[in-house]
């Protein structure tokens, strides 16, 4: 019936409204490192008696799919559960864990050494994953998550991702471009990507000689992601605030490209409308905040490791490679990813 998001923080709420969700300000009591999320969720039932039945919806699970949270309410408001939780399948064989100085051995678990078998041949176990607690309103009140007449919800392991620790996020990351959900509106195939010059294709510097010519540098890198993008059918364009034809025309890249362009946005605009393309079908790798509208407009959108703060906050993507070190490239595999999976989706 509502959408809500918890916190203290202000830059969080701003991001959850423009998103379209309503914001529930967290007291310092319940903003602590040391908070569980059941406290939270009783204060917020505490300003909102309205609510009868409570989703909550782990940030730490990115791989959640619309699909999976209605047919949890279901059970709960049709088939009369108190609460659900998700959980996953996981074929691992546990032992028992024999501590420092202890004079024992460890034991099977859940296994038989003398009739051992292939774990593809075993049902598995059920353990939860942290995506999601649903629950009536009196089961909190009480101070449980999980109680009353209980389901569980099985997700698929695809869609099961818990980031704990840091080296869970490229983990994560491939997950979500792989089986993550991106909105009701199909993904589309891209058509045109827009680089800005400098600081994407190259690293921002220029370099001038004693006789008043400038140099650049770039990374050949970008220069075989460009081509692996025409290959596929992108048509690669660049643009920059700068005059930089003479470097252009060096670099020989036979791509089309606008260079002094006070308005990067109009200069986009007017390319989507002449070939004919909707926004999904453009993507953008921009680094600077003459970029951020672009990067908002663009249906795929990507910066820089080295990108201003602004213009990272507007990209989908942001680059584990700085401008002029293989960004480019970086962000035209990220492309081809995409385009995996809108080709994986049309085949299913």
């Amino acid at each position: 019936n509502s959408i809500w998001v918890s916190t203290d923080h202000d830059e969080i709420e701003k991001v959850a409204k423009q998103f379209g969700a309503q914001v529930h300000r967290r007291s310092p009591e319940v903003s602590q490192d040391s908070s569980t999320s059941l406290e939270a969720i009783r204060e917020f039932l505490n300003h909102h008696h309205e609510v009868d039945i409570v989703g909550n919806i782990q940030a730490t699970s990115p791989c959640l799919h619309p699909s999976d949270l209605i047919r949890v309410a279901e059970l709960i408001q049709k088939e009369g559960f108190d609460s659900v939780f998700s959980v996953v399948r996981r074929h691992q064989f546990r032992w028992s864990e024999v501590k420092k100085g202890e004079n024992k051995m460890t034991e099977p678990q859940n296994l038989n050494p003398a009739k051992r078998y292939r774990r593809q041949d075993w049902p598995g176990e059920l353990y939860e994953n942290g995506s999601f607690y649903f629950a009536k309103r009196h089961l909190i009140e009480k101070g449980y998550l999980q109680g009353g007449k209980m389901a569980y919800y099985e997700m698929r392991a695809e869609h099961s991702v818990d980031i704990d620790i840091d080296i869970d996020w490229p983990i994560a990351e491939q997950r979500v471009l792989s089986f993550g959900y991106f909105g009701k509106e199909p993904l589309k195939e891209v058509k045109l990507l827009v680089c800005s010059v400098d600081g994407c294709l190259t690293n921002g510097r220029i370099y001038v000689t004693e006789d008043q010519k400038e140099m650049v540098s770039y990374d050949y890198r970008d220069l075989v992601g460009i081509d692996l993008l025409k290959k596929r059918g992108i048509q690669v364009r660049l643009i920059s605030e700068r005059d930089c034809s003479k470097t252009l025309s060096a670099m020989q890249l036979g791509c089309v490209a606008k260079v002094g362009a006070t308005n990067k946005l109009q200069v986009l605009e007017d390319w989507q409308k002449d070939m004919g393309l909707s926004w999904k079908e453009v993507a953008y790798l921009g680094n600077e905040e003459s970029d951020v509208e672009c990067l908002k407009k663009a249906g795929m959108s990507g910066v820089p490791a080295d990108a201003c703060a602004l213009a990272q906050k507007a990209a989908g993507y942001i680059c584990k490679n700085n401008g002029g070190c293989g960004a480019v490239r970086e962000f035209a595999e990220h492309i081809f990813l995409l385009l995996e999976k809108v080709n994986s989706a049309r085949k299913q």
